[in-house]
């Protein structure tokens, strides 16, 4: 713990959740949603207000600032991240987060819905949480803990160096992001306005653990146009698009290949999206694997499937589009060992070990490493993301705060005067 510190990463996050942020997949603006830029000035204020004189939410939703280096040493500039967004999988409208104190253990049944319980035995780090505190959401939205526990803890980071003129660190840039949650969180980044050589994204789950590995990621889109005709008069001439995407979708594999059957390191292909009338149909795909040219394996593959039904509708064509997404960090990162090397000397100097795992998904640092700012993933504490069963333990973030303050001292102390 920090000694004598009256941690804020609470408060901060109690208030920062009850802002509805979710992004909107469906949007080609940036932010996709407006209401994220509501966070974004109040995050810009309150830096303001702790005496960051540079600090400012951009157009775009971005929030930029600086503290200043207070060493006399060449120090890298290093960088903290996470986003304001919430996934558009739950509702983040009215979110009514709860402190459970001295938690028993017991399952949690959420009071605006008692049909919502966070199960100990579904979820069973919840008994390293017993004595401690944790926070729920009431059972009607998620929690938003992905990723405003990032936020909080970065908040309560600067908080703590603005207070600690002593704790000797270089030049930090603090960056949150709009729309992580839809794939577009680095979409109108000015790299060049940060100003940062290395990052860390705040965007982790349990105690302890270091990602420096994510899938790599392509998108699908298989546009299926048929023949329209009134279907009163529609013999041997319609040839209906929803049905052959139906055949399509039928057609997927049910015991493999897919995200509900697939764990650790097993690639998939994820049905996301299906749209479109009888004259014409859209099928949206994730593609998803460690090994990024198993890309291309997944997606001829897709395509294979796809060709061998339309093969059957003579008077029916196919297109289908591959878009990157994103690529796996690790490519990136194993060119710098300094940045996991000093994050899990930061660890241990707070008595944690590291736990290194990959993430079956992707963060702002997948494309931040490829735009030329190496970026792992460090813990926040959150758990079951995404759904109303979101919890998150006050220990664990208040745990995070105390590692973020010792791994600036971990890079003052590795360099160099200047």
């Amino acid at each position: 713990m920090l000694s004598g510190y009256s941690y804020t990463v609470v408060e901060r996050f109690m208030n920062y959740v009850q802002i509805d942020t979710q992004s909107d997949p469906q949007s080609e603006t940036h932010p996709s949603s407006e209401k994220q830029k509501t966070l974004s000035h109040l995050l810009a204020i309150e830096l303001l207000a702790m005496g960051i004189a540079d600090a400012h939410a951009d157009g775009f939703g971005y929030v930029y600032a600086t503290i200043p280096s207070n060493t006399d040493k060449k120090v890298p500039v290093i960088c903290f991240c996470s986003h304001v967004d919430t996934a558009p999988d739950c509702s983040g409208t009215k979110v009514r987060p709860i402190l459970h104190k001295n938690y028993n253990g017991a399952d949690i049944i959420l009071p605006d819905d008692t049909k919502q319980v966070i199960k100990a035995t579904d979820y069973p780090y919840l008994k390293e949480h017993i004595g401690n505190n944790i926070i729920t959401a009431s059972g009607l939205t998620l929690l938003g803990a992905d990723d405003k526990a990032g936020v909080a803890e970065i908040m309560d980071l600067v908080n703590y160096l603005m207070m600690h003129p002593e704790v000797k660190h270089g030049t930090i840039k603090i960056l949150f992001t709009p729309d992580e949650e839809v794939g577009q969180g680095t979409a109108k980044l000015d790299l060049q306005k940060l100003g940062a050589d290395f990052a860390y994204t705040m965007d982790g789950g349990e105690l302890g653990t270091l990602e420096d590995e994510t899938f790599s990621a392509d998108g699908v889109v298989i546009t299926i146009n048929g023949v329209i005709a009134h279907p009163g008069y529609a013999k041997d001439k319609m040839v209906n698009a929803l049905k052959i995407a139906g055949e399509i979708l039928a057609a997927l594999p049910k015991n493999e290949w897919a995200p509900e059957v697939t764990e650790k390191r097993e690639g998939f292909v994820h049905a996301l999206r299906v749209d479109g009338l009888a004259e014409k149909a859209t099928l949206e795909f994730l593609i998803r694997d460690f090994e990024t040219a198993k890309l291309a394996v997944h997606e001829s593959r897709l395509k294979t499937l796809a060709e061998n039904i339309l093969n059957q509708y003579p008077k029916a064509t196919m297109d289908f589009v591959v878009q990157e997404q994103y690529r796996n960090m690790k490519e990136v990162l194993d060119m710098h060992p300094q940045i996991i090397q000093y994050a899990e000397q930061a660890y241990q100097r707070i008595g944690l070990s590291s736990v290194k795992e990959p993430i079956r998904g992707g963060t702002d640092g997948s494309r931040l490493s490829f735009m030329g700012l190496p970026c792992p993933n460090l813990f926040t504490g959150m758990q079951a993301i995404h759904s109303k069963h979101e919890w998150i333990g006050v220990r664990d973030m208040e745990k995070a705060v105390e590692m973020l303050v010792a791994l600036v001292q971990v890079w003052e102390q590795h360099s160099p005067l200047a």
